[in-house]
């Protein structure tokens, strides 16, 4: 999938992902055009289509608001992104990186219902992320810089995650969390705080609810 920009009249267009950005191998933290596209998508089932270019608009982006879910792209540009949208909206940067998680999740379902097979409840599916998911995920984007998740089980209960990435985008991996475990029916308390000793990283209690 590929967001366009029509010279004449502004708008975007939705063509196939085959397209390259000739510009994708610039220097800096990258991430793969999918998310862009993605949030976009979100953006504009929640907001609409004019509010979507109004923010692209004023974002001062340097793809002008154009990505193909193969391409890759500054974080620094999800992050504009985001905060174009909590001014419009009001809500908060956070919340909308919360929304987004659950979004994501229901892309992944539809997407990759793979990566659900096999698993019966949530804590299967956030233990198999590091080394069972992340290594389907780079065979399909080789190139893909992807965060860290390491948990451990503390009761059957209780899991530990620790996430890790450069990127500031905790309270969507606390999305992602929550909405895996809506996935599989389950209601958990979910509690996030800093990674101690580490500056990039959030270690995230799940509790399941009796």
């Amino acid at each position: 999938m590929i967001a366009m920009r029509c010279g004449a009249c502004g708008k975007r267009s939705w063509i196939g992902d085959d397209g390259r950005d000739r510009r994708q191998k610039r220097e800096g933290d990258r991430m793969k055009g999918v998310v862009f596209v993605e949030l976009l998508n979100m953006a504009e089932s929640a907001f609409g289509e004019d509010a979507v270019d109004e923010v692209l608009d004023s974002a001062d982006l340097e793809n002008d608001g154009a990505y193909t879910a193969v391409g890759n792209y500054p974080c620094a540009e999800l992050m504009k992104i985001v905060e174009g949208f909590s001014e419009k909206s009001g809500a908060s940067p956070e919340v909308l990186q919360r929304k987004f998680g659950h979004w994501m999740m229901e892309f992944f379902e539809r997407g990759y219902p793979e990566f659900f097979a096999g698993k019966e409840n949530a804590f299967e599916m956030l233990n198999a992320i590091e080394d069972e998911i992340h290594v389907e995920v780079r065979k399909l984007y080789p190139d893909a810089e992807l965060p860290t998740f390491r948990t451990r089980q503390v009761s059957d209960a209780h899991l530990e995650m620790i996430y890790s990435s450069p990127r500031p985008l905790a309270e969507f991996c606390h999305g992602l969390i929550e909405a895996c475990v809506g996935h599989f029916g389950q209601t958990a308390e979910i509690t996030a705080q800093p990674t101690v000793g580490r500056s990039d990283s959030m270690t995230f209690q799940i509790a399941l609810a009796a």
